[in-house]
């Protein structure tokens, strides 16, 4: 996996149980626990997809955006096809366009079955980071 130049400790990231498994660009995949993450009726939480989601997409925009500039959340949007229960889902992000100043990613949050629990589409505003800002 890419080095994504920040420390996730006491962010969303951590407390959501999120895990990068493969980060460039072009693709994400990180994965979530259900359990921790549920609604009350025991189900995965809709903003829950959302959080993998939107985290996924924002890494891929930051590591296209490269160093001194950041990427911050434009546009998010998703679609929740069926519930989970249990186990861990998985999010690929995919790059749908990847330019100077905007970057966008469809995403699909799958169940151990490898059945689609969510579709989101994600985009990312892309600018030159403050000076003294933490930006990779």
């Amino acid at each position: 996996m890419t080095d994504t130049s920040y420390s996730t400790t006491g962010t969303l990231i951590e407390r959501m149980g999120i895990e990068l498994l493969e980060a460039s660009p072009e693709r994400i995949v990180g994965t979530m626990p259900v359990d921790g993450n549920t609604q009350p009726y025991g189900l995965l939480h809709g903003g829950a997809s959302v959080v993998l989601a939107e985290t996924l997409g924002s890494v891929g925009a930051a590591l296209h955006a490269g160093e001194n500039r950041i990427a911050v959340g434009l546009d998010i949007n998703a679609t929740h096809h069926r519930a989970a229960r249990g186990g861990v889902v998985t999010g690929t992000a995919t790059a749908l366009s990847l330019g100077n100043t905007l970057a966008s990613y469809d995403v699909v949050v799958t169940d151990e079955d490898g059945k689609r629990v969510c579709t989101a589409r994600i985009t990312c505003l892309l600018r030159d980071a403050a000076p003294g800002s933490k930006a990779g």
